[in-house]
């Protein structure tokens, strides 16, 4: 059973940047494709990013393209998403969560089997 811990989550004014990290603990991240999904107050969570399970490619949502990159480093069995050129738009409750993308659909929640508990990202106006 592998298990999900997001950090890095905080408040920014808008502009600024934060990195969140999703750390694993009970099985090796290589062999998942990670995904990042955040939800903002009284909407429901949308796809940010995700990234195979080799890092070999990345998939964003076009709300966040060109601001948000995401990584990993398989070594470390951690995932990162590096957000820059925050918007309080941006402000929402992120999450990571790791599956076996049968069919290379990564927007969607129902390809991720596990997740985190969530951070929270506040950009301030």
């Amino acid at each position: 059973q592998v298990q999900l811990v997001e950090s890095g989550g905080g408040l920014v004014q808008a502009g600024g940047s934060l990195r969140l990290s999703c750390a694993a603990s009970g099985g090796t991240l290589s062999r998942y494709a990670m995904g990042w999904f955040r939800q903002a107050p009284g909407k429901d969570g949308e796809f940010a990013a995700a990234i195979t399970w080799s890092g070999g490619r990345t998939y964003y949502a076009d709300s966040v393209k060109g601001r948000f990159t995401t990584s990993r480093d398989n070594a470390k069995n951690t995932v990162y998403l590096q957000m820059n050129s925050l918007k309080p738009e941006d402000t929402a409750v992120y999450y990571c969560a790791a599956g076996v993308v049968y069919g290379g659909n990564y927007y969607s929640r129902g390809s991720y089997n596990y997740w985190g508990q969530g951070t929270q990202v506040t950009v301030s106006s």
